[in-house]
């Protein structure tokens, strides 16, 4: 037992906790930035994984029905957008009222710098897009990685990471995560769908979502401990 109580108080500990979440935020770097260099070669040199791509847009589009297409023209506008402008400055004018600075610098650095990376991956890769005959939505631009699941990814997960430590009952904790884990899914099944992105887009995205939320919730724990 009193061993079980020194371990305890030493979770307590600021220099614990920052090692811990050092710790977890390289796992989660490493684990991140594998996934996506894996897909994004499997994509470059259209491996097995790009012919999974053809077959998967090829059934979805052919069992389309116009209540789910309604259905999932709603779900794509979660990470639309007007939607994620929206979220993001009330989340922005929370943490100003509240004065988390290093909660909205994370923010800035997280889903405006998200998407920036997301359009710098894009010319990187010039992946055009699925074509159809009859496509249920017309979208400009190149396909790799989705730009819509990376900021879902982006977005959802930072509030999820942002509403997690404060919440104490394990109950909301876990509702938090869940529906991060949720619209994520939701939204990349959505450009599927809709035929704006191929299985392995929505992958790529959520891979290079994770690795950068991670790259920056990391930095800015970093940069507020040395401050301090």
């Amino acid at each position: 037992m009193a061993a079980l109580h020194r371990l305890l108080d030493q979770r307590r500990s600021p220099d614990v906790r920052f090692g811990l979440l050092l710790a977890i935020g390289a796992a989660t770097l490493l684990a991140a930035g594998w996934m996506f260099g894996k897909i994004a070669e499997d994509v470059v040199t259209r491996d097995l994984l790009t012919v999974a791509d053809e077959w998967l847009a090829a059934w979805l589009h052919r069992h389309a029905t116009p209540a789910f297409t309604r259905a999932m023209l709603v779900a794509t506008e979660l990470a639309g957008s007007t939607v994620v402008t929206a979220v993001s400055l009330a989340t922005a004018i929370v943490l100003v009222a509240r004065r988390r600075s290093h909660w909205l610098l994370a923010l800035v650095l997280v889903v405006p710098g998200g998407a920036l990376l997301n359009e710098l991956l894009k010319i990187v890769f010039q992946r055009a897009r699925p074509t159809f005959d009859h496509p249920l939505l017309t979208v400009p631009g190149y396909s790799f990685p989705s730009g819509h699941t990376m900021l879902a990814t982006l977005l959802y997960g930072f509030l999820a990471v942002l509403l997690f430590r404060p919440i104490r009952r394990w109950r909301w904790r876990a509702l938090a995560a869940g529906g991060a884990a949720l619209i994520i899914p939701l939204v990349a099944l959505s450009r599927m769908y809709l035929g704006a992105h191929y299985l392995s887009d929505t992958l790529a995205a959520i891979a290079a979502g994770v690795f950068w939320l991670a790259l920056c919730l990391t930095a800015v724990a970093t940069l507020r401990r040395r401050r301090r």
